[in-house]
């Protein structure tokens, strides 16, 4: 019967492809290497390196400072808002707002051009179709912030 020949196969370094790549690299990647060269450069002419090697340094204290700083009541209820406005910008569709940026880029247009309308003319427009459904709109948005002010009151 035949006997099996061993084969056994030195044990191969991981680590030999990635010093072969480190060797190779200056050669493939020059162009790159000197740019973030420059980049160091500048940084460090700025001063920026000495800045972040100091916030690395303390660490502790840099993040600190942060949390004490956000901590305030006052910053808390900006994010807060900012929250709520995030929430309302997201319920108007995008062509309410286009509508309304159009119509404030020409009324700014016709005030600036036209004569002012009189009392009568106004007295029509505000009669109109249209504007009665806007100003439904706002007075609802009134009385809505009025009724939350009232309550707060209350409270």
């Amino acid at each position: 019967m035949a006997q099996p020949i061993l084969l056994k196969l030195p044990p191969r370094d991981p680590r030999e492809a990635l010093y072969e790549r480190l060797e190779n690299a200056p050669q493939d990647h020059a162009e790159a290497l000197l740019a973030a060269y420059d980049i160091l450069q500048g940084l460090h002419d700025k001063g920026v390196l000495e800045i972040v090697k100091g916030a690395l340094g303390s660490g502790e204290k840099v993040l600190q400072i942060l949390v004490d700083a956000g901590n305030t009541p006052e910053v808390i209820r900006g994010i807060r808002n900012l929250m709520v406005m995030a929430k309302i910008a997201d319920s108007i569709q995008p062509e309410v707002l286009e509508n309304l940026q159009r119509a404030i880029a020409d009324g700014m247009d016709d005030a600036k051009t036209k004569k002012p309308p009189g009392l009568l003319h106004l007295a029509k427009q505000a009669a109109g179709e249209d504007t009665r459904r806007a100003l439904g709109l706002m007075t609802g948005v009134l009385q809505a912030l009025g009724k939350g002010l009232a309550e707060r009151k209350l409270e």
